[in-house]
Parts: structure tokens; C-alpha cells; sequence
């Protein structure tokens, strides 16, 4: 497939708003992107096309160009490199490791130069990538392996020892000083002049491509099935994107990590197929970014709130006169944060932006720094081929402009299912397609997104959901605690914290610190409780839930009489 026939949109993208305030159908109480069909990108109908045949396609015809760049040793892979490499490991993994398509291939790493490698040559194959985040305990990856069913994993040799408990047959990404376990660069090694035997394998595009773990919009962690037609049509938003904001020469920083839906679309896959640079950080670290983008005059960071955050925070002194663009997503971003950054870099322009896993990670984007500046504390329009409804959340209506109500989306990327969880999946998405997002919003009468708060009782630490009822259940199994709730904090630097509402048996001698060790001995650390209350009783409803916003309102009275 060409370039010409996958669709370029062009750099400038001219609006027209529609005949309705905020692209509002008052028919249909719809909103509407305001990208004109014939301005949007053509998403691909072919039925047998996969992700990675796809994104390989697009690569620069100069295969000397630099693809990837490591931050910590300057070692540079070329997307002539990038190509091979992952035609060799997919030759290895069907022929020396006997990967099927529909098997699953479970990802333990942090970011490397070999992850989009890896995502690429399982994609090929039409095997199914699970990612999970390399901090996550023994028992949290124990449950993904067992619930995903994967067939292979792939692991960080540092993290080789959290998944010896499943049982899984396992390759480690490098070959490690010791031990005599094959590794991904010894199999690329050894199929390098083998890969153009690889056998034909059928791959549609309504065929699952990943299975990405989010707290979705209600209850416990959940698979979320994404389909090739899903991944290609973010990529096809994506490259959209970069073609009508950004430069194809920009440098971008990669330090969001490649596990999660945002990392994984921008820098394991779309931003491939614009030829550009990225360099990638293992580990976020706030003076490695600094001097990143310092020695390499990076262009372009799609960032975190915090990370913003710390900018503002900054004393200064570095050189970042390269930067042109951030853009701020996975949580949103408060709006006095958005206009000090603004007034500390005027040069740099801020485009926040809103997406979520079930939708594989795009939704919204501001297009023009005017735009954004114009609309502080807002995450931008509907991408093209985005559609949404904000519903009352009594009546179930949908809303004019300028009313706050859940928020709905509906588009070609909106995720497949629940994986085995018909109840969940009924529940997040109705018969028609929408996804309900949990959210609680408006649009304005330019079409313009703001989110107001969750309606879902997630809390977003750092970018991370964190599903109060998974502590609730760890915090139960205490002998020494009755009840138990767990409420969302703010807090300036992570969004929101953990907080544990608890209520001790008699006589017991329990602390604050035990309790928080006690949960934090049992999850990831963005998981973890940061503060505990102790309480005579946990307000609950007739029915037995528990009242949450009783608890955060004693929470924050609480707070203001201790300041006084």
C-alpha cells in the first residue's frame, strides 16, 4: 500500500463550522467532528490488511533515516534496521517459537528501542500483544497472564522473576550476563537472513490485534480488546494529526511508557509511518528529559499533567529553546496550570488533548495553539470520524451545548469488547456503538470539550486509574480492619491520591503507616494508599455502597479546618 492510498490529509486543515452551535444536531442530539469528510483521513476498508503490514508500509523510503534514538547511550536504530528487525523476529517467533495468530504474547518491559519491534513482529503473525506495566507485583501479572490466556512471554530480564510463578514459556527481550534463557536479540540475530520465508498468514482487520488492561469505566482491571481496524484507525488520526500540527522533521521524546495506550500508539506505532525521530527514555526522570531534549533538540513531547506540572515548577537554566509542542493527555489538565506554563514558555505551544483506552487512546485534539489558547482548560474538538453525545445522567437525554452530562463517543476506533465479560462490555457500550466514557462534561458552542470531573469511581494517579474497590478488597482482608473505603485526594503534583477511610476493631493498635505498608506490599507502587483516615463507621447507602462523596466532603472539611 502506498502513502497516496492509505490517506494524507492536508498540512492545513481548514474548520467549517456547521449549522449548530458546537457542531450540534439538534435532530439527533449529536455532535460532529468539524473536519469535513473530504478533509478527514480516509480510513482504510480493506478487510485483510493487519496492523503491522500497515505501519510498515508507511516507512520512509530513505531506510538510512533514523527511526529511534536511546537516550542514555545515543545508539541510533534506522528505520532500514527497524524493518528487518521485525520481519526477523516475527520469522522466529512463528517458526523457532511455533506463534500462531490468535495466540497471545504477554509484554513485561519498560520502554527500549526493541519495543516497537516487538509489538510489530507479533502484530505480523496475527498473534495478540498484551502489554502490562513492568512495576505491577508478581500476583497483579499473574492474574493478566491467567486472564489474557497468553500463549508467550516477553520479558525485561529484571522482571524475569515475577512471571517464573505462571508457568508461561518466557524469552527475554536482551540476553543478560547470566543464565542461558533465549533472548529477542539472539532470535533476531539468527533469523536475519531467514525472514523472507515467512509463510502467509490471513490476517482481518476485524481480527483482535491487543488486549490492553484498564479499569474501564466501572469496577476491577478488564481486558480491552482492540482490533486491527481499531489500531489502524488511531494510526490513520494520528499521522493526520502530525501532518496538520506538527513538523515530519520534529524530534520527539518518548517517555510515556509503551505499555499504556498512549505511548503505545504515538511511539510503538503511529509515528512510524511519518518518518520521524524519536528518543526514547527508558524511565521517566525529570532532569534526563531535561538534558534529552537538550543534546538531542527535541521538538515535540506528547507529555503527562505532572510533567507540565514540573516544568512550570522548574527554576530554569536549561536550554529548551527547541521545543515547539507539548501535548498533555492521560489525565486532565488543570486549567491554571495550562496558562502559567503559557506564560513561562510562550513559545512553546500547549495542545492538551483527551482519549481513553477503550478508545484506543484518541478522542480530542487541538489542531492550532490559537485554538487552545483561546479555550484554557479545555482537551480540544472531536478528531475526524469522532462523534459524541453528553447525556443527562438521570434521564439518559442527550444535552445542547453548554449542559454538563456524561460523556458519549462513537468511532472507528472504539475498542471491540470487554474481553469475556459480555456484562461489562453491555454496560459501557450500548447496541448502537457508543461508548459511555464515565466522564462528566460539556461541549461549548465552538465544540469544544471540557471535562469536569469522573463520574466513575476511578482515581486518576498520574495518569494511572486506581480502582478503590481492588484496595477496598486488600484492606478487608486486614484481620485487624472491620470496614473499609478508599476516596480520591487532590493533589497538585498527581491529580489524585489514594486515600483509605478505615475502621479499626476494638482495641486495636493499628497505625497509619501499617496500613499503608500493609497495601503496598501488595501492589504496584502507583496503586498504593497515601493517607488513612480512621473512622467509627463508613457511611453507606440502604442498598450497602458505600457513600463517596459523604467521605470526600468530611475529607476536604477536614483539611480546611486543619489549615486553620
Amino acid at each position: 500500500m502506498s502513502r497516496e492510498e492509505s490517506c494524507t490529509a492536508p498540512a492545513a486543515v481548514e474548520f467549517r463550522p456547521m449549522n449548530s452551535p458546537g457542531g450540534y444536531d439538534v435532530n439527533t442530539a449529536v455532535y460532529h467532528s468539524f473536519v469535513q469528510l473530504d478533509e478527514a483521513p480516509k480510513i482504510s476498508t480493506s478487510p485483510d490488511l493487519d496492523t503491522a503490514t500497515f505501519v510498515l508500509s508507511q516507512f520512509p523510503t530513505a531506510e538510512s533515516r533514523v527511526a529511534l534514538i536511546d537516550s542514555v547511550t545515543s545508539s541510533r536504530v534506522t528505520y532500514g534496521k527497524l524493518s528487518a528487525s521485525t520481519r526477523s523476529l516475527a520469522y522466529g517467533l512463528y517458526h523457532a517459537l511455533g506463534v500462531r495468530k490468535g495466540d497471545v504474547v504477554f509484554v513485561l518491559s519498560a520502554n527500549s528501542v526493541l519495543y516497537p519491534v516487538i509489538c510489530l513482529a507479533v502484530l505480523s503473525i496475527g498473534a495478540v500483544i498484551t502489554t502490562a506495566n513492568p512495576v505491577n507485583t508478581a500476583s497483579e501479572i499473574g492474574k493478566q497472564v491467567s486472564d489474557s490466556c497468553a500463549k508467550l512471554a516477553i520479558s525485561a530480564p529484571e522482571e524475569l522473576h515475577k512471571l517464573s510463578p505462571t508457568g508461561i514459556p518466557t524469552i527475554l527481550t536482551t540476553q543478560p550476563s547470566y543464565g542461558d534463557v533465549l533472548s529477542v536479540e539472539e532470535l533476531i540475530e539468527s533469523c536475519i537472513e531467514s525472514f523472507e520465508q515467512m509463510p502467509e498468514t490471513k490476517i482481518a482487520q476485524s481480527d483482535a490485534a491487543a488486549i490492553l488492561y484498564s479499569s474501564g469505566t466501572t469496577g476491577t482491571s478488564k481486558g480491552v480488546v482492540l482490533t486491527h481496524s481499531n489500531l489502524i484507525s488511531v494510526i490513520e488520526l494520528l499521522t493526520w494529526y502530525v501532518d496538520a500540527s506538527s513538523s515530519q522533521d520534529d524530534v520527539f521524546l518518548c517517555f510515556v511508557p509503551m505499555f499504556h495506550i498512549y505511548g503505545l500508539v504515538f511511539f510503538g506505532l503511529g509515528l512510524f509511518c511519518r518518518g520521524t525521530t524519536i528518543v526514547l527514555m527508558q524511565r521517566f526522570n525529570f532532569q534526563s528529559m531535561i538534558d534529552a531534549i537538550e543534546t538531542y533538540k527535541v521538538n515535540n513531547i506528547p507529555a503527562v499533567p505532572p510533567v507540565i506540572l514540573g516544568l512550570v515548577k522548574s527554576s530554569g537554566g536549561s536550554d529548551l529553546s527547541s521545543l515547539r509542542r507539548i501535548g498533555s493527555g492521560a489525565a486532565p489538565l488543570g486549567k491554571d496550570v495550562e496558562e502559567a506554563f503559557r506564560e513561562k514558555f510562550p513559545w512553546v505551544e500547549l495542545r492538551p488533548g483527551y482519549g481513553l483506552t477503550e478508545s484506543t487512546g484518541a478522542a480530542t485534539c487541538m489542531i492550532t495553539d490559537k485554538d487552545a489558547r483561546a479555550h484554557p482548560g479545555s482537551c480540544g474538538m472531536l478528531m475526524p470520524r469522532f462523534c459524541a453525545k453528553i447525556v443527562d445522567i438521570e434521564t439518559g437525554e442527550g444535552l445542547p451545548p453548554m449542559k454538563e452530562g456524561e460523556v458519549w463517543l462513537k468511532s472507528p476506533t472504539i475498542m471491540k469488547e470487554y474481553l469475556r465479560n459480555k456484562e461489562a462490555t453491555e454496560a459501557t457500550m450500548d447496541k448502537e456503538g457508543w461508548l459511555k466514557t464515565g466522564d462528566l462534561g460539556y461541549i461549548d458552542e465552538d465544540g469544544f470539550l471540557y471535562i469536569v470531573d469522573r463520574i466513575k469511581e476511578l482515581i486518576k494517579h498520574n495518569g494511572y486509574q486506581v480502582a478503590p474497590a481492588e484496595l477496598e478488597t486488600i484492606l478487608l482482608s486486614h484481620t485487624e480492619i472491620l470496614d473499609a473505603a478508599v476516596i480520591p485526594a487532590e493533589d497538585e503534583a498527581a491529580g489524585q491520591i489514594p486515600v483509605a477511610c478505615v475502621v479499626k476493631a476494638p482495641s486495636c493498635k493499628l497505625t497509619e503507616e501499617q496500613v499503608i505498608q500493609f497495601v503496598a506490599s501488595q501492589v504496584a507502587a502507583y496503586k498504593k494508599i497515601r493517607g488513612v483516615r480512621f473512622m467509627s463507621s463508613i457511611p453507606r447507602s440502604l442498598a450497602g455502597k458505600i457513600l463517596r462523596k459523604d467521605l470526600v466532603s468530611q475529607f476536604k472539611q477536614q483539611q480546611v479546618l486543619s489549615k486553620l
